[in-house]
């Protein structure tokens, strides 16, 4: 190499700069801008926008952007959440930090170290030969066969478990479609798709988020009704497994992978699984510890007794089990992607500085007053679409908690069950297609670098459009058949 070339100055990206910029200038023109008015809600109340209130905004607007365009990482875009919270006096630095660290990161740091157990111990590579033994050769049924799999374990534990449970099983698989890892069209419809399909599976069960649970509590408080846990799976299970379907679809056409059949996998998957040989101790203890981990907060649901324990608690005591046991050791610990474990602390912050200096609240109140004598029918998707644009920047319980208050005031005077209102904001409320924060999910699939976050937000949008359409239509036609009362008999 030449002294000229390796002095060679790197070419300056503008377009990087210009949505730095864009960011930066979003933030300064809401903090600075003068006072906001009130948002009024049906029955007259006035809900303020205060200064930090304001700050949350500028906040959440620079961190979309940067977030969106990737402009730097993600995990250091989380970084300036805390950073401006502190620097602008939007919230204390010991409470805006301490978000950093709160449980829910500290669950997903648990299920990422679930997701490197399968992979050193070997129980990912058993699972994938194991399976493709099953679907065969044909990508479209690989990648059916992977997505029907994670759907199914979505009804028995959390989506975010599943995620990093299933995400190495997908490296696996996709190491042999190709040997270097790169990216393809294959590549980013198995990985986009991995979170997609944890969320669509997430809301069959109970048992798929905490989501569902918090929800139901609500609504007992708010509407006087309670939801059986059946009652709860026989609505949401139709809508689950069609956009399952429907996603694949949707992958295979927007996606369509480059090697229809992968010849002789079949005969390769039944190859490699002979070669490993019989099954390890370190397997054996591996998979006990992780099944009596799925088992306990399975349990949790339906026991009183074992309830109130913390399932962020309940992980990290499998955590220090691996290393207690040998199945882990110091190194695996520099295999944790904290560009991820950064992504979602980032993410906790800003919801909970979007709640707490009610910035969000100010927003529902705006946004659902604007439907006050709408249609029912416009009411209804108005309501799921603020649930939908909310639950991607911050924590989906905190999207249903100040939309369903609003929403079931309004429910009487425009004559709309609050049934039909609880079950389509939770639809959307699991399913966040845009942003790598909208769910735990988004962020592990993201660890694969198969696709950048901006792609994850441009084909987000066609998967949410996709998702409005089919619960528009079983809003309208579908849960009405079932007996869900959508408008109020009068």
């Amino acid at each position: 190499m030449s002294t000229a070339e390796a002095v060679e100055p790197q070419k300056l990206d503008l377009k990087r700069i210009f949505f730095i910029l864009l960011g930066v200038t979003l933030f300064v023109t809401v903090y600075f801008s003068p006072s906001w008015p009130d948002a009024v809600d049906p029955l007259g109340k006035h809900f303020a926008l205060s200064r930090e209130g304001k700050g949350a905004l500028a906040v959440f607007l620079l961190a979309g952007v940067w977030w969106v365009f990737e402009v730097v990482p993600i995990g250091v875009t989380s970084l300036m959440i805390g950073i401006l919270q502190a620097l602008f006096f939007i919230r204390k630095p010991d409470v805006a930090f301490k978000d950093f660290m709160d449980p829910s990161v500290l669950f997903i740091f648990g299920s990422i170290v679930i997701g490197l157990v399968f992979t050193k111990t070997g129980l990912t590579k058993r699972m994938a030969y194991k399976m493709l033994m099953i679907v065969g050769e044909r990508t479209s049924m690989i990648m059916l066969g992977c997505f029907l799999v994670t759907v199914f374990l979505t009804h028995l534990m959390a989506h975010t478990a599943v995620a990093a449970t299933m995400f190495p099983l997908f490296m696996t698989i996709y190491s042999l479609y190709d040997e270097e890892m790169k990216p393809s069209k294959f590549g980013k419809a198995m990985f986009i798709g991995l979170a997609y399909v944890c969320g669509a599976g997430s809301i069959i069960t109970l048992l798929g988020a905490a989501r569902g649970i918090v929800a139901l509590g609500f609504y007992k408080e708010l509407a006087g009704k309670e939801v059986s846990f059946f009652e709860f799976t026989y609505y949401f299970a139709p809508i689950g497994w069609a956009m399952t379907f429907l996603l694949w679809g949707f992958f295979m056409i927007l996606f369509k992978p480059e090697k229809p059949v992968i010849h002789g996998l079949r005969e390769k998957a039944a190859s490699l699984y002979k070669a490993l040989g019989p099954v390890s101790s370190k397997e054996i203890t591996a998979a006990l510890l992780i099944g009596a981990v799925i088992v306990f907060m399975s349990l949790q649901s339906f026991i009183p007794a074992i309830k109130p324990l913390n399932k962020s608690a309940i992980m990290l005591v499998c955590t220090v089990l691996f290393f207690v046991f040998n199945i882990l050791d110091i190194k695996d610990l520099e295999d944790i992607p904290w560009n991820i474990i950064l992504l979602f602390s980032g993410a906790m912050s800003i919801g909970f500085c979007l709640w707490e200096t009610e910035a969000a609240k100010w927003l529902a109140v705006n946004w659902l007053a604007m439907f006050k004598e709408a249609n029912w029918f416009i009411f209804v998707m108005g309501v799921a679409f603020f649930v939908l644009v909310m639950t991607n920047f911050i924590m989906n319980v905190a999207a249903i908690a100040i939309s369903l208050p609003v929403a079931l005031v309004l429910c009487p005077y425009l004559g709309v069950a609050p049934e039909v209102i609880l079950y389509a904001s939770l639809v959307c409320a699991g399913m966040p297609f845009l942003l790598l924060v909208g769910a735990a999910p988004n962020a592990i699939a993201y660890n694969s670098r198969l696709f950048t976050s901006g792609e994850f937000f441009r084909y987000g949008l066609i998967a949410s459009v996709l998702l409005l359409a089919v619960l528009a239509l079983f809003i309208t036609v579908i849960w009405p058949i079932m007996g869900m009362p959508v408008t109020l008999a009068g």
